[in-house]
């Protein structure tokens, strides 16, 4: 038998979420554990197979303030513009469109896009670096809680002892279905499409949303690659049997398809790397905490892509918990106790509540086919574009800054 090991926090789930949580910690002096049940090294693609996440500002910083960032091995794609529009498949999006400038932010891009292998070869290369995190990849592990500590029994057979246990292995969480904690789900009946385009044009950077009939469709500007020079990200949402069509043909029909609802403003495209496609729903948990337990990410709640903000939601309880835990264990406090956990709840439902409400009342407003709610729709468009204050508002929250006001 192993010698138990002793941490202030164990996190079960390496994923982006997890992964940086635990540098977060361990950078800011806590001791930590994180455990996957996948060995990392073989997470680290060693193609381009188009996935890529929108970062934002807020989001980045934290990736920065946790040595993450500077170990990116490609360098990211700010997002320098946004536009908004309605639309229709085939046809030209309507002239009625809201457009944001970063400038009108003070010159910082919304976001960054970040290759989905990128983040991971980065987080990988930062775990190990780090005296005070012990990674266990691959392993399962058993846990049982109590009212003074965590113990967890690993699959190798090594005991970890810890003050707090958080979940964040998605939304199928063990953890939190061992701890009790209901679920409220809503199925969009609706597939995510993500992948790449190359395209003939340049993208100067912009972003632009489409909100078609049967959902979102997003064009995300990223670098290019070796044989593509021009790139951007797609994610595309669609009724499930339309998607799957979609989903079957062969690249130059595939190619067609988005095609019809990116324009024709970056000319020709070209699909590139893998087709990877999901179901949509949205996800929450009634509690993100139990008894020395708290749950971060996807495991706490799972939102529309309608505004791109499901990891940066993550993000946001990631540091939100590192600040809690990393001050009490500074202040030579309980980081596992009832009074932070109850802390960390009220600091990270609520904003979740909100983005939840708030994207499933746009997905349920964009994709009506209405004639007067599609026409209410585009009015209202051009009219935030032309509210200076409103429209910093939408920007603000868009880059993570939740605390912008209106005027």
């Amino acid at each position: 038998m192993t010698t138990p090991l002793e941490v202030e926090v164990c996190i079960l789930g390496a994923g982006p979420v997890g992964a940086t949580l635990a540098a977060a910690l361990a950078d800011g002096g806590v001791r930590a554990a994180v455990v996957d049940a996948a060995p990392l090294p073989p997470m680290e693609m060693p193609a381009f197979d188009g996935r890529a996440y929108a970062i934002a500002l807020t989001s980045r910083r934290l990736l920065d303030a946790a040595g993450v960032w500077e170990n990116l091995p490609e360098e990211p794609c700010p997002i320098l513009g946004i536009q908004v529009a309605d639309g229709r498949p085939g046809e030209h999006a309507s002239p009625l469109s809201l457009h944001f400038d970063h400038a009108e932010l003070g010159g910082e891009p919304f976001g960054w896009m970040v290759e989905a292998r990128s983040l991971r070869v980065a987080l990988n290369a930062r775990l190990p670096s780090l005296p005070e995190l012990s990674v266990f990849a691959p392993a399962t592990a058993t846990v049982e809680r109590s009212a003074e500590k965590v113990s967890i029994r690993l699959s190798s057979g090594q005991e970890i002892r810890a003050r707090l246990v958080v979940g964040a292995e998605g939304r199928q969480s063990p953890l939190r279905q061992a701890a009790g904690i209901p679920v409220t789900r809503l199925d969009y009946h609706c597939l995510g499409i993500v992948g790449a385009v190359a395209h003939e044009r340049p993208h100067h950077n912009q972003a632009v949303e489409q909100f078609l009939p049967h959902g979102p469709f997003a064009q995300l500007p990223m670098q290019g690659i070796p044989g593509h020079p021009h790139v951007s990200a797609i994610v595309w949402t669609e009724r499930t049997a339309v998607a799957k069509r979609c989903l079957a043909l062969d690249d130059a029909a595939y190619g067609r398809q988005i095609a019809a609802r990116i324009g024709d403003r970056l000319g020709a495209v070209t699909p590139i790397g893998r087709r990877w496609s999901y179901p949509l729903s949205a996800m929450h948990a009634a509690r993100y905490t139990a008894e020395r337990l708290a749950l971060v990410g996807d495991a706490a709640h799972g939102i529309h892509p309608i505004a791109g903000q499901g990891l940066n939601l993550g993000f946001r309880d990631v540091a939100a918990l590192a600040e809690m835990v990393v001050a009490a264990v500074r202040a030579g406090e309980d980081p596992g106790g009832p009074a932070l956990l109850a802390r960390y709840q009220a600091a990270r439902r609520p904003d979740s509540l909100v983005m939840l409400g708030a994207t499933h009342v746009l997905e349920r407003l964009f994709t009506s086919p209405l004639p007067p709610v599609r026409l209410a729709r585009r009015l209202g468009i051009a009219a935030v574009d032309r509210l200076p204050g409103l429209k910093r508002f939408f920007a603000a929250r868009a880059m993570g800054l939740a605390s912008a006001s209106l005027s």
